[in-house]
């Protein structure tokens, strides 16, 4: 019997690169909900080339509660979140309650509502597969050791088109520097995230949540390659790592076929002429990490905080109102203010998101 798969965020890269996936297996997988944000044109080509799923435009009027509605009804066997920023939250909630699997791109939905969504998975009997390359890479390795001799997961992370610049001209780069990426494509948001670091921010917020690790058991590495999408070091010391291209349709596949291990046509690794560097990140020039690390470590509302004022300050950014260091001062600023309330609720939750969004924009008038 085929899956049936439901790919939210279906005209951007994490969708693209899940539909390469889909056609390639036909067989196995039947699409029954595409979903895009503002992308109408490339929706209806989908529609097009999919008659029988459901395609919804987000951005329509009452656009979202069409989305939720269809989550609920299309009776999908997963439903893959490629949906960008903190609107991925409630179609995630919305997958959950429909008891479908949830393959996993939008790292918001446990940056935001942490145990939340984990607890309500729980009660759902519902897994969570992370997308993520290195939240997809720590989730299988995890699998080949017991817990206990876990001693640190090391995220990796290409280091942006930043990392050989010095913090002063870091101030003085452009929305085209940030937007060239030098080795992933993604939306915009996305990849000013991976230049600022704030993208590695969020998944050592994500890794906590999705892992149960205290965030001063997550490390980062800068390696540029992107070849070894994540490791662990166990208690004696030794590293166990994943290594493959880096091709968001590896981890992809590995979500839509899970708990198989499964043949793929994608292009292997060539060992012939490898190079692999790795060095410490630095901190000073990427600020929104060690942000990131003391909202993980507060807990309650803060990385909620930390995941809004970071998005006002990256829309600012890209229309140009705002240099990109302005980025971590907006979010560290936000972050100052009091979040320590427990999670207890979605509304919670949206509140916050929403208090925060207005203590940042004001801090952009200011």
């Amino acid at each position: 019997m085929k899956k049936r798969i439901a790919v939210l965020g279906a005209t951007g890269s994490i969708g693209e690169s899940a539909l390469d996936i889909i056609t390639r297996d036909s067989e196995n997988f039947e699409i029954v909900l595409l979903t895009a944000h503002s992308s109408r044109i490339e929706l209806e080509k989908l529609k097009t080339q999919f008659p029988k799923a459901v395609c919804i435009l987000s951005s329509e009027e009452k656009g979202k509660e069409k989305l939720l509605s269809a989550i609920k009804n299309v009776k999908a066997d997963i439903v893959l979140n490629g949906i960008s920023g903190a609107a991925g939250l409630e179609p995630s909630l919305a997958a959950i309650n429909a008891g479908s699997l949830l393959a996993l791109a939008n790292k918001e939905t446990l940056v935001m509502a942490g145990n939340l969504i984990l607890n309500l998975a729980k009660e759902k009997n519902v897994n969570i597969i992370p997308v993520d390359s290195e939240h997809s890479a720590i989730f299988h390795l995890l699998k080949t050791i017991n817990k206990d001799e876990l001693s640190e997961i090391i995220l990796t992370a290409s280091g942006g088109p930043f990392r050989k610049l010095t913090l002063k001209e870091m101030e003085k780069v452009t929305v085209e520097d940030a937007l060239a990426h030098p080795t992933w494509k993604m939306g915009a948001k996305i990849t000013v995230d991976s230049a600022s670091m704030a993208n590695k921010g969020l998944e050592i917020i994500e890794a906590c949540v999705l892992f149960n690790l205290p965030p001063e058991k997550i490390k980062v590495v800068i390696h540029p390659q992107s070849i070894i999408h994540s490791m662990i070091r166990l208690s004696n010391g030794v590293f166990y790592a994943q290594l493959s291209k880096p091709d968001m349709r590896h981890p992809i596949h590995d979500a839509l076929y899970w708990p198989h291990t499964t043949p793929s046509a994608l292009e292997p690794l060539n060992f012939d002429s490898l190079t692999l560097e790795f060095s410490k990140p630095e901190i000073e020039k990427f600020p929104m990490l060690e942000l990131a690390w003391k909202a993980a470590k507060q807990g309650g509302l803060y990385p909620c905080a930390y995941n809004a004022a970071n998005e006002v300050g990256v829309k600012a950014f890209l229309e140009k109102r705002i240099g990109f260091m302005d980025i971590p001062e907006i979010t560290q600023r936000v972050l100052e203010e009091d979040w320590s309330s427990d999670i207890s609720s979605l509304e919670e939750i949206l509140e916050a998101d929403k208090k925060a969004r207005i203590i940042a924009v004001n801090i952009l008038k200011a």
